[in-house]
């Protein structure tokens, strides 16, 4: 990125990892520490989670930023000499399209979000793009995946814009859909065998130089007997075609990209892939067979959702990739997985470790901070002596209730919320970290799902939120968080009487609000880490019960310069585990205002005033999904959890 500076030598016999933090503390504007010369350093920013690192070739050190849920880039100071540039790399990725077909037959992959980057050396890199500080903030908007038959929804970094993936076709009806990179084609007329091109499932919509995806792959059918379905479209390549009738089309490969971590180790976000470091996004939805076993229906490197043979559901696209839906053959299609921005810039010239490897890795009061926005490993580093680290984990939240057609739902439950300390000895230990994904959006007369456990190495897990429950006269309870620890999803709505919320246990969790009836049916709000959700109860001046609040992160975790987690009641975010509001058809009587429950701080969604859809979980705060109501396929997923480790730099 332009000239680098002088390398900046240790001093006083500090650790690598702890010379970075002298650096950003002495150096850069406002740590005041330095009375000489100004040291050359590069832009001050804010936003996202932080990762510091250092590309071991040149020497050169970055911080990026991660925002895998909507917030702002603020620049406050620029670089402090004409050696480093004031320019940022960035990688954009929309949501990925949500998987086609429908409960009698299947459909097409959904396509991957759109992919716009300028990282140097990249092969789809855009021009260079420089910052200012007057105005120095720049929106940052994370588009959610697409559900079922649904076009993802567009990522923005300023006036860099990528376009949500296009959905998988549906069956007998139409070819894929437009976006990002384009849906695969449904089981489609006329039949006898002959591929059927994807022709409107097309890419680069609209289109970008370089282009922000590719096109979806065709469908074979042979009438009443076999058909399978073409993949969707990826950053990297085009949606397969359908090779054969019964063998469905794989999503089109994503793109790796190293920007938010050093080349030589796994990047923090994105997925395995081909070549090593990981770091690969929107891939595209795999395409369905109606008669297995198949071959094929692989969702594309980069988070594509795999589709089905035979009967099942698809598998959602994998959160903060863009990657596309897998599609389905009676069962529900896979949602596409949410988008991802990352802003990268120089700010110095040195070589800095951190004493362990793992997560995004920002520097902070004394303390390494690790953040795991997904999957990963903690592992010691050489120089790693025997050490107490804090830790934050929390589940995911539970998706918030949809029920085909039926009346009111609960709202989704927190996931728990758990913090404390453990002793780690001597190098080399590594511990496996698990981030649990938000329940997914489940469009069924049941319950919805719950969202997945968060550990620590499996002594210290966080239980998932419960599902909303559902409404109608088959109304059901609220579910219990998976394992039982995490909080309770809202009640729906029965036939006469209002249903129970899910109940949840142990620290960090709480149980969900139950549903009311009679009129002006209400549905419960989901628990959150910190306090239970609120009951449907028009006496209370609201439509239906809004999410509890969940809880904030100690202050060790708590560096100004980020935007972790959710807001809350006190400034810079890092609030956890709210839940989802639930949701009411029906307007109260005068003077209570109209709308579904609030979600809890903590990333809780907001329910809706059906007919409609609710909000989801913000991505990883653990948050509940917002109920529906009414025949809604809105994306009411939970939010995804998180894990964050610090200690003594």
């Amino acid at each position: 990125m332009g000239a680098r500076s002088s390398k900046i030598t240790s001093q006083n016999n500090r650790s690598d990892g702890h010379l970075l933090e002298y650096f950003r503390k002495s150096f850069v504007r406002g740590g005041g520490a330095n009375s000489g010369p100004s040291t050359p350093s590069g832009l001050t920013a804010t936003g996202g989670v932080i990762s510091d690192y250092t590309d071991p070739g040149p020497g050169t050190v970055y911080r990026a930023h991660i925002f895998t849920s909507t917030g702002t880039f603020d620049v406050s100071a620029l670089a402090n000499t004409p050696t480093i540039p004031n320019n940022v790399e960035y990688l954009v990725v929309g949501g990925g399209g949500g998987g086609g077909g429908n409960p009698t037959d299947g459909g097409g992959g959904g396509g991957a979000g759109g992919f716009r980057t300028n990282v140097s050396g990249h092969p789809l890199a855009g021009s260079t793009f420089p910052v200012s500080t007057s105005p120095g903030s720049y929106t940052v908007t994370i588009g959610g995946g697409g559900g079922a038959l649904t076009q993802g929804n567009p990522s923005v970094f300023g006036p860099i814009t990528s376009t949500g993936g296009g959905r998988g076709g549906l069956v007998y009806s139409d070819y894929g859909g437009a976006g990002g990179s384009g849906g695969g084609a449904g089981i489609e007329a006329p039949s006898g065998g002959a591929l059927i091109p994807a022709s409107t499932g097309v890419g680069n919509t609209p289109p970008t130089s370089p282009p922000q995806g590719n096109p979806g792959g065709g469908s074979r059918h042979i009438g009443g007997v076999a058909g399978a379905a073409g993949g969707g479209g990826g950053a990297g390549g085009v949606g397969g075609n359908a090779p054969a009738n019964n063998v469905g089309g794989n999503g089109g490969p994503g793109s790796q990209v190293f920007i938010a971590g050093p080349p030589a180790t796994t990047q923090p976000v994105g997925t395995p892939g081909p070549n090593p470091g990981g770091g690969y996004f929107a891939g595209g939805g795999g395409g369905m067979s109606s008669s297995g076993p198949g071959a094929g229906n692989q969702g594309g490197v980069g988070g594509g959702g795999a589709g089905v043979n035979g009967t099942g559901n698809g598998t959602p696209g994998t959160y903060a990739t863009g990657g596309g839906g897998g599609s389905s053959r009676i069962g529900t299609s896979g949602s596409g997985g949410s988008g991802i921005v990352v802003v990268r810039y120089q700010i110095g010239q040195l070589t800095a470790t951190a004493k362990a490897t793992g997560g995004a890795i920002s520097y902070y009061g004394g303390k390494t901070i690790h953040t795991f926005t997904s999957s990963g490993t903690f592992a010691t580093a050489p120089n790693w002596t025997a050490a107490t680290v804090e830790y934050v984990v929390v589940g995911g939240g539970g998706a918030g209730g949809s029920d085909a057609g039926q009346s009111n739902t609960g709202g989704g439950g927190g996931g728990q919320f758990i913090t404390g300390s453990t002793p780690i000895g001597a190098h080399p230990i590594s511990t496996a970290i698990q981030v649990g994904a938000g329940g997914a959006y489940k469009n069924a007369p049941t319950v919805a799902n719950n969202g997945t456990p968060s550990y620590f190495g499996t002594p210290i897990a966080a239980g998932g939120g419960g599902g909303g429950g559902t409404g109608g006269v088959a109304g059901a309870n609220g579910s219990p968080g998976t394992t039982g620890t995490g909080s309770g999803g809202g009640g729906g709505v029965s036939v006469p009487t209002g249903t129970a919320g899910g109940t949840g246990t142990g620290p960090g969790a709480t149980s969900g609000g139950s549903g009311y009836a009679p009129s002006p049916y209400q549905a419960g709000g989901g628990g959150g880490a910190g306090l239970a959700g609120y009951p449907g109860n028009p006496s209370q001046g609201a439509n239906a019960g809004n999410g509890g609040y969940g809880l904030r992160a100690p202050a060790t975790f708590i560096n100004p310069a980020q935007t972790t987690g959710a807001p809350g009641p006190s400034p810079g975010n890092f609030y956890f585990g709210g839940g989802g509001g639930g949701s009411t058809n029906s307007s109260p009587p005068s003077p209570s205002p109209l709308g579904g429950g609030s979600g809890g701080y903590g990333g809780g969604g907001h329910g809706a005033l059906g007919p409609g859809g609710g909000s989801a979980g913000i991505t990883n705060s653990g948050g509940g999904g917002g109920a529906s109501s009414g025949n809604s396929t809105t994306n009411i997923s939970g939010g995804s959890g998180i894990v964050i480790i610090a200690y003594p730099s």
